[in-house]
């Protein structure tokens, strides 16, 4: 580890800090062991749930994915996948609460059509207030659209989470701009979620400033989850010393990487 990312300041969310900036999911893994090594291999200390497909207790005979992960050593995100109205994942996140003995840090994401899986930002606005004002610490997952962005925030969200592209498509950062703009006008944490696909996309949302990123297909349905999971992990750190770092300024045309001064010819 190098003396620039020792002196970083961690990441934060709900006033816990985290030394890994890669948030990762826990579903669409063929079982519980590859879920296990994929999660360990990406150095994640956020892991989220999706409280209507995992059983995390409300199922006691069936497998619970605690066993694999368990509370002690993760900070578990519970979200909302599959909820289409506010109403819907409000009442997710109560049973959440209810399953994690009071657990407030939740993952908002109200989807708009089962198509496309984009979020539905009217009843994502009246859900946040929801949940805000009854005491949840809420990660929102929203468009990149940078005024709703604002306004989740002027809420009291604790992170906003714009997509990068449709969930689960691999695509990639489709509008840099509007992330970066987020980004440069965010007072809370922003971490990229959903649309990444390779190591490469990681690296570019952590390069515009991001705080961090949340994948999950990314991984999952690589064709070697553990070792995508690794290079993902690298890529966020790559991506951070970067723009940590600074980079060069684009130029138009070549500049010399040797001086000529005091040079004989």
């Amino acid at each position: 580890m190098t003396p620039s990312t020792r002196s970083e300041p961690p990441l934060i969310i709900a006033g816990r800090e985290y030394r890994s900036r890669l948030l990762v999911g826990t579903g669409k893994y063929k079982d519980f062991d590859e879920t296990r090594r994929a999660t360990e291999a990406s150095g994640a200390e956020i892991v989220t749930v999706a409280i209507r497909r995992s059983n995390i207790g409300q199922n006691p005979d069936e497998p619970n994915l605690l066993d694999v992960l368990p509370p002690e050593q993760y900070t578990l995100l519970p979200n909302t996948a599959g909820c289409y109205t506010a109403d819907d994942a409000v009442r997710t996140c109560r049973l959440a609460r209810e399953l994690l003995d009071g657990h407030t840090l939740v993952k908002l994401e109200v989807l708009g059509d089962q198509k496309t899986l984009y979020p539905d930002v009217v009843a994502t606005l009246e859900a946040a207030e929801r949940l805000v004002a009854d005491g949840f610490d809420v990660m929102v997952y929203t468009s990149d659209d940078p005024l709703i962005a604002r306004r989740l925030e002027e809420i009291g969200c604790c992170a906003v989470m714009p997509l990068a592209a449709p969930i689960g498509s691999g695509l990639g950062i489709q509008n840099r701009y509007n992330i970066l703009e987020i980004v440069e006008n965010a007072k809370v944490p922003v971490l990229v979620d959903a649309g990444v696909g390779t190591a490469s996309d990681a690296a570019i949302a952590m390069e515009l400033g991001c705080d961090g990123v949340l994948m999950n297909t990314a991984i999952a349905e690589a064709g070697d989850p553990v070792r995508m999971a690794n290079a993902m992990r690298l890529a966020i750190e790559a991506g951070r010393e970067a723009y940590l770092a600074g980079r060069m300024p684009r130029k138009r045309y070549a500049s010399a990487s040797s001086p000529l001064d005091g040079t004989f010819f």
